[in-house]
C-alpha cells in the first residue's frame, strides 16, 4: 500500500523549524535543502562567503541520523582524498581497502570549483552512481547519500569550473544573494544570542523516519497535465524563442530532477498532490544549471535564468 505524505510528523517539522531556527533569512535555501535530501538528490550552493553556506549544512548534519564528513577542496587533493585508497598489509601480503570521507550519509564539498578536474571526475561517479571504484573493486556508498557542495563565485584564482556533466548530477543550484538590513539584524542578535547560550539542541531525525518521509514524497501525485508541463518547459530549451539563446539545451534528467523536486516541495506544503507552483519555484534552480547560453546571449549580458524565467513566462501551466 502506498504510503500518503505525512509532513506534519514531529521528524519533518522539528527538522524544518530547527533549520529556520538557525539560518535566518535563508528560507530558500532551507526549502532546497529539504527538497534534496527528501528527493535524494544532491545540492550545489552558490554564494559569497560569509552566507552561512558550511553552516547551513552542519546544522542540517546534526538533525538528521547518520555520518557526515566535510571535504575542503584545494588545487592538490588527490581523488583518493576523497575516496578512499586500498592499504598493503604486511602482515599477510594483501590490499585492504580505506574508505575516504565520501563513504558517509551526509558529505559536505565545501569550494568544490577548487578541487582539480580528477577529483570532481571520482567525486561524479560517486554522486552519479551512488558507488567508488578502486582498482578492480567496485564499493558501494551508504544509503542515504547525499552530497550538498558550495562554491564562491568571487575568486576565480586557483579554481576549476564544473563541467556540464557534473553540474548536471546536482538536483538543484541554488544563488545565494547578501541580505537586507533587518535580515542582518537578525544575523547578528542571532550570533550573540548564540555566544550567550550555544547553539539549540534536537532530537535528530532517524534514518528509518527519512525513509518513511521519503516514500511519502514518492507517493505525492504528479497529475499527466502537471508532466506534460513539466516537458513543455524543457522542450522550450530546444525549440522556440527561448532556444535561440541556447548552445546545449536541457536533457531528459532535468524533466526527471524538476519533477521529483516538485513532490518534495508539495510534501514540505502539506498536500499530496503537485502544483504548477511548484514547478515553477523550483524550474529556476533545477534547470538553469543544465543549459549553455550561446555567445551571443552571453555577450548580451544573458544569464541561464533570464532563460528559465523567458520559458516561465511563455509556457502556460495547464
Amino acid at each position: 500500500m502506498d504510503k500518503r505524505p505525512d509532513p506534519s510528523q514531529p521528524g519533518v517539522a522539528a527538522l524544518s523549524s530547527y533549520l529556520a531556527n538557525g539560518l535566518v533569512g535563508h528560507e530558500i535555501l532551507i526549502e532546497r535543502l529539504l527538497v534534496a535530501l527528501l528527493a535524494g538528490g544532491h545540492l550545489l550552493v552558490e554564494g559569497p562567503p560569509g552566507l552561512a553556506k558550511t553552516r547551513a549544512v552542519k546544522w542540517l548534519s546534526d538533525a538528521v541520523e547518520g555520518s557526515f564528513a566535510r571535504i575542503q577542496c584545494t588545487p592538490d587533493l588527490m581523488p583518493s582524498d576523497l575516496t578512499g585508497t586500498p592499504v598493503y598489509k604486511p602482515q599477510d601480503g594483501s590490499f585492504e581497502f580505506v574508505q575516504g570521507p565520501v563513504f558517509n550519509n551526509l558529505v559536505l564539498v565545501d569550494e568544490i570549483n577548487r578541487a582539480p578536474p580528477k577529483v570532481q571526475s571520482a567525486l561524479l561517479e560517486a554522486m552519479a552512481e551512488h558507488q567508488v571504484t578502486a582498482g578492480n573493486e567496485t564499493h558501494a556508498l551508504p544509503d542515504p547519500f547525499l552530497v550538498v557542495a558550495t562554491q564562491n563565485p568571487i575568486e576565480h584564482d586557483g579554481t576549476f569550473p564544473l563541467p556540464e556533466a557534473q553540474l548536471d548530477r546536482f538536483l538543484l543550484h541554488v544563488v545565494l544573494e547578501l541580505p537586507g538590513l533587518e535580515t542582518e539584524r537578525q544575523i547578528l542578535d542571532l550570533v550573540e544570542a548564540e555566544a550567550q547560550s550555544g547553539a539549540p539542541k534536537i532530537q535528530a531525525l532517524t534514518l528509518d523516519a527519512l525513509a518513511d518521509a521519503r516514500a511519502s514524497v514518492n507517493a505525492v501525485h504528479l497529475a499527466p497535465e502537471l508532466r506534460d508541463y513539466i516537458v513543455r518547459l524543457v522542450m522550450a530549451t530546444r525549440e522556440g524563442p527561448q532556444a535561440q539563446d541556447i548552445e546545449h539545451a536541457v536533457s531528459p534528467r532535468g524533466s526527471l530532477a524538476l519533477a521529483a523536486a516538485a513532490k518534495a516541495r508539495a510534501f514540505l506544503k502539506g498536500r499530496d498532490y503537485a502544483m504548477p507552483e511548484d514547478v515553477a519555484a523550483l524550474a529556476g534552480d533545477a534547470l538553469a544549471h543544465r543549459m549553455v547560453l550561446s555567445w551571443r546571449a552571453v555577450a548580451d549580458g544573458r544569464k541561464a535564468r533570464d532563460v528559465v524565467a523567458d520559458v516561465l513566462n511563455a509556457v502556460e501551466p495547464l
